[in-house]
Protein backbone atom coordinates (compact mmCIF):
# COMPACT_ATOMS: atom_id res chain seq x y z
CA UNK A 1 0.00 0.00 0.00
CA UNK A 2 1.56 3.67 -0.90
CA UNK A 3 -0.56 5.57 1.32
CA UNK A 4 -2.66 4.49 4.18
CA UNK A 5 -5.04 7.11 6.19
CA UNK A 6 -7.17 5.29 9.19
CA UNK A 7 -9.49 6.73 11.50
CA UNK A 8 -8.46 10.15 11.12
CA UNK A 9 -9.90 12.90 12.82
CA UNK A 10 -8.45 16.31 13.50
CA UNK A 11 -9.90 18.84 16.20
CA UNK A 12 -8.68 22.47 16.44
CA UNK A 13 -10.46 24.73 19.26
CA UNK A 14 -12.54 27.70 18.33
CA UNK A 15 -12.24 29.32 21.69
CA UNK A 16 -13.49 26.60 24.26
CA UNK A 17 -15.16 24.86 21.60
CA UNK A 18 -13.97 21.82 20.45
CA UNK A 19 -14.26 21.71 15.77
CA UNK A 20 -13.94 18.83 14.13
CA UNK A 21 -12.18 19.54 10.96
CA UNK A 22 -11.74 16.20 10.01
CA UNK A 23 -14.29 12.31 11.29
CA UNK A 24 -13.14 9.06 10.97
CA UNK A 25 -11.54 9.58 7.85
CA UNK A 26 -10.02 6.52 6.25
CA UNK A 27 -8.72 6.19 2.44
CA UNK A 28 -6.09 3.81 0.67
CA UNK A 29 -3.86 5.10 -2.67
CA UNK A 30 -1.95 1.90 -4.05
CA UNK A 31 0.80 2.76 -6.76
CA UNK A 32 -1.17 4.02 -10.10
CA UNK A 33 -4.20 5.35 -8.12
CA UNK A 34 -5.40 8.94 -9.62
CA UNK A 35 -8.02 9.90 -6.19
CA UNK A 36 -10.14 13.20 -6.62
CA UNK A 37 -11.63 14.74 -3.85
CA UNK A 38 -14.13 17.34 -3.77
CA UNK A 39 -15.91 19.46 -1.20
CA UNK A 40 -17.36 23.05 -0.40
CA UNK A 41 -14.68 25.49 1.15
CA UNK A 42 -14.34 24.50 4.82
CA UNK A 43 -14.98 20.73 4.54
CA UNK A 44 -12.01 19.86 5.70
CA UNK A 45 -9.64 18.99 2.07
CA UNK A 46 -6.42 21.08 2.98
CA UNK A 47 -6.24 19.81 6.43
CA UNK A 48 -6.71 15.99 4.94
CA UNK A 49 -4.15 16.96 2.25
CA UNK A 50 -1.79 17.94 5.06
CA UNK A 51 -2.10 15.23 7.00
CA UNK A 52 -1.64 12.86 3.76
CA UNK A 53 1.80 14.88 3.66
CA UNK A 54 3.05 14.40 7.47
CA UNK A 55 2.46 18.51 7.32
CA UNK A 56 0.16 18.02 10.13
CA UNK A 57 -0.38 15.92 13.12
CA UNK A 58 -3.93 14.11 13.17
CA UNK A 59 -5.46 14.18 16.50
CA UNK A 60 -6.23 10.37 16.55
CA UNK A 61 -6.02 7.75 13.70
CA UNK A 62 -2.89 6.77 11.70
CA UNK A 63 -0.99 7.21 8.30
CA UNK A 64 0.98 5.11 7.25
CA UNK A 65 3.13 5.50 3.87
CA UNK A 66 4.96 2.89 1.99
CA UNK A 67 4.85 0.57 5.57
CA UNK A 68 6.12 3.51 7.45
CA UNK A 69 3.69 5.50 10.07
CA UNK A 70 4.38 8.81 10.00
CA UNK A 71 4.19 8.93 14.08
CA UNK A 72 6.92 6.45 14.34
CA UNK A 73 9.50 8.71 12.03
CA UNK A 74 11.65 11.79 13.03
CA UNK A 75 10.81 15.20 12.20
CA UNK A 76 13.96 14.89 10.17
CA UNK A 77 13.35 11.44 8.70
CA UNK A 78 10.23 12.57 7.83
CA UNK A 79 11.63 15.71 5.64
CA UNK A 80 13.55 13.69 3.55
CA UNK A 81 10.74 11.01 3.15
CA UNK A 82 8.81 14.20 1.67
CA UNK A 83 11.66 15.54 -0.16
CA UNK A 84 12.66 12.29 -2.11
CA UNK A 85 8.84 10.62 -2.50
CA UNK A 86 6.19 13.12 -2.13
CA UNK A 87 5.32 15.56 -4.69
CA UNK A 88 3.18 18.53 -2.75
CA UNK A 89 1.44 21.40 -4.39
CA UNK A 90 -0.03 23.75 -2.04
CA UNK A 91 -3.45 26.01 -2.71
CA UNK A 92 -1.64 29.14 -1.77
CA UNK A 93 2.01 30.47 -2.90
CA UNK A 94 5.03 28.62 -2.18
CA UNK A 95 7.77 29.68 -4.43
CA UNK A 96 11.02 31.36 -3.24
CA UNK A 97 11.50 34.61 -4.31
CA UNK A 98 14.85 34.76 -4.67
CA UNK A 99 14.66 32.01 -6.95
CA UNK A 100 14.52 32.06 -10.44
CA UNK A 101 11.78 29.76 -11.90
CA UNK A 102 14.31 26.93 -13.09
CA UNK A 103 15.79 27.02 -9.87
CA UNK A 104 12.35 26.77 -8.08
CA UNK A 105 11.99 24.13 -9.84
CA UNK A 106 15.15 22.08 -8.86
CA UNK A 107 14.88 22.84 -5.46
CA UNK A 108 14.11 19.40 -4.62
CA UNK A 109 17.45 18.81 -6.28
CA UNK A 110 19.36 21.50 -4.09
CA UNK A 111 17.76 20.12 -0.14
CA UNK A 112 18.21 16.45 -1.35
CA UNK A 113 21.03 14.31 -1.01
CA UNK A 114 22.09 15.43 -4.69
CA UNK A 115 22.98 18.80 -3.18
CA UNK A 116 24.86 21.19 -5.93
CA UNK A 117 25.00 18.04 -8.49
CA UNK A 118 22.62 19.68 -10.97
CA UNK A 119 24.52 19.44 -14.22
CA UNK A 120 22.83 17.28 -17.26
CA UNK A 121 20.20 14.85 -16.45
CA UNK A 122 18.43 17.49 -13.56
CA UNK A 123 18.67 20.29 -15.78
CA UNK A 124 17.27 18.66 -18.62
CA UNK A 125 14.13 17.04 -16.56
CA UNK A 126 13.23 20.51 -15.00
CA UNK A 127 13.51 22.04 -18.24
CA UNK A 128 11.13 19.31 -20.10
CA UNK A 129 8.52 19.72 -16.77
CA UNK A 130 8.70 23.32 -17.56
CA UNK A 131 8.01 23.16 -21.05
CA UNK A 132 4.96 20.50 -20.52
CA UNK A 133 3.40 23.31 -18.27
CA UNK A 134 4.00 26.06 -20.83
CA UNK A 135 6.80 28.11 -18.87
CA UNK A 136 10.30 27.43 -20.39
CA UNK A 137 10.50 30.69 -22.17
CA UNK A 138 10.24 32.36 -18.38
CA UNK A 139 12.48 29.73 -16.91
CA UNK A 140 14.99 32.90 -16.10
CA UNK A 141 12.30 35.08 -14.62
CA UNK A 142 11.18 35.58 -10.70
CA UNK A 143 7.89 34.76 -8.64
CA UNK A 144 7.53 38.18 -8.77
CA UNK A 145 7.19 38.34 -12.51
CA UNK A 146 4.43 36.18 -12.73
CA UNK A 147 0.65 35.17 -12.85
CA UNK A 148 -1.18 33.64 -10.20
CA UNK A 149 -1.52 31.12 -12.92
CA UNK A 150 2.30 30.43 -13.99
CA UNK A 151 3.39 30.64 -10.34
CA UNK A 152 1.01 27.66 -9.98
CA UNK A 153 2.25 25.72 -12.99
CA UNK A 154 6.03 26.03 -11.73
CA UNK A 155 4.95 24.99 -8.33
CA UNK A 156 3.65 21.56 -10.47
CA UNK A 157 6.45 21.45 -12.22
CA UNK A 158 9.27 21.46 -8.69
CA UNK A 159 6.20 18.63 -7.04
CA UNK A 160 6.83 16.34 -10.34
CA UNK A 161 10.81 17.12 -10.70
CA UNK A 162 12.23 14.09 -8.79
CA UNK A 163 9.12 11.37 -10.16
CA UNK A 164 7.79 10.90 -6.85
CA UNK A 165 5.82 8.22 -6.07
CA UNK A 166 2.91 10.20 -4.41
CA UNK A 167 1.76 13.60 -5.63
CA UNK A 168 -0.56 15.58 -3.10
CA UNK A 169 -1.83 18.65 -4.95
CA UNK A 170 -4.65 21.08 -3.64
CA UNK A 171 -6.63 23.13 -5.83
CA UNK A 172 -4.05 22.61 -8.52
CA UNK A 173 -5.87 24.19 -11.26
CA UNK A 174 -7.95 26.79 -9.49
CA UNK A 175 -5.44 29.59 -11.53
CA UNK A 176 -5.90 27.95 -15.01
CA UNK A 177 -7.80 27.97 -17.80
CA UNK A 178 -9.28 24.97 -19.26
CA UNK A 179 -6.22 24.44 -21.89
CA UNK A 180 -3.38 24.37 -19.10
CA UNK A 181 -5.62 22.42 -16.72
CA UNK A 182 -5.97 19.85 -19.18
CA UNK A 183 -2.15 19.71 -19.21
CA UNK A 184 -1.75 19.28 -16.19
CA UNK A 185 -4.23 16.74 -15.36
CA UNK A 186 -2.36 14.93 -18.19
CA UNK A 187 0.55 15.42 -16.40
CA UNK A 188 -0.84 14.22 -13.45
CA UNK A 189 -2.48 10.75 -15.51
CA UNK A 190 0.86 9.83 -16.90
CA UNK A 191 2.23 9.41 -13.30
CA UNK A 192 0.01 7.45 -12.17
CA UNK A 193 0.43 5.37 -15.08
CA UNK A 194 4.54 5.51 -14.78
CA UNK A 195 3.42 4.39 -11.13
CA UNK A 196 2.93 7.07 -8.60
CA UNK A 197 -0.45 7.39 -6.39
CA UNK A 198 -1.77 10.88 -7.06
CA UNK A 199 -4.22 12.56 -4.40
CA UNK A 200 -6.25 15.51 -5.30
CA UNK A 201 -8.61 17.77 -4.25
CA UNK A 202 -10.46 20.51 -6.31
CA UNK A 203 -13.41 22.63 -6.60
CA UNK A 204 -13.14 22.06 -9.64
CA UNK A 205 -14.86 19.61 -12.08
CA UNK A 206 -12.20 18.54 -15.07
CA UNK A 207 -9.63 17.39 -11.85
CA UNK A 208 -12.53 15.62 -10.24
CA UNK A 209 -13.13 13.94 -13.87
CA UNK A 210 -9.79 13.28 -14.49
CA UNK A 211 -9.57 10.67 -11.04
CA UNK A 212 -10.02 7.19 -11.74
CA UNK A 213 -11.72 6.82 -8.09
CA UNK A 214 -13.39 9.91 -6.58
CA UNK A 215 -15.07 10.49 -3.24
CA UNK A 216 -16.70 13.70 -1.32
CA UNK A 217 -16.02 16.05 1.73
CA UNK A 218 -18.36 17.16 3.66
CA UNK A 219 -18.29 18.60 7.20
CA UNK A 220 -14.71 16.69 7.99
CA UNK A 221 -16.16 12.81 6.47
CA UNK A 222 -15.38 11.30 3.26
CA UNK A 223 -18.08 9.61 1.14
CA UNK A 224 -18.37 7.94 -1.73
CA UNK A 225 -20.09 10.80 -4.30
CA UNK A 226 -23.83 9.38 -5.52
CA UNK A 227 -24.35 8.77 -9.42
CA UNK A 228 -26.24 12.03 -9.11
CA UNK A 229 -23.15 14.29 -8.42
CA UNK A 230 -20.77 12.56 -10.68
CA UNK A 231 -23.04 13.15 -13.51
CA UNK A 232 -23.32 17.12 -12.09
CA UNK A 233 -19.58 17.59 -12.47
CA UNK A 234 -19.29 15.90 -15.38
CA UNK A 235 -21.97 18.04 -17.36
CA UNK A 236 -20.63 21.31 -15.81
CA UNK A 237 -17.72 23.60 -17.89
CA UNK A 238 -14.54 22.89 -15.55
Amino acid sequence: MMLEIHEVSKTYLRGQTPFFALQDVSLSLEAGDFVCIAGPSGSGKSTLLGIAAGLISPTQGQVCFQGQDYNCLSDETLSALRNQSIGYIMQGPSLLPNFTVLQNVLLPYYIGPQGNKLEGAPIERASTLLEQVGMLALAAQYPAELSGGELRRVAIARALVLAPTLVIADEPTGDLDDGRTEEVMRLFTQAAQAGAAILVVTHDTAPFRSGNRRYILQAGRLHLPPPSTVEAYGSQKA
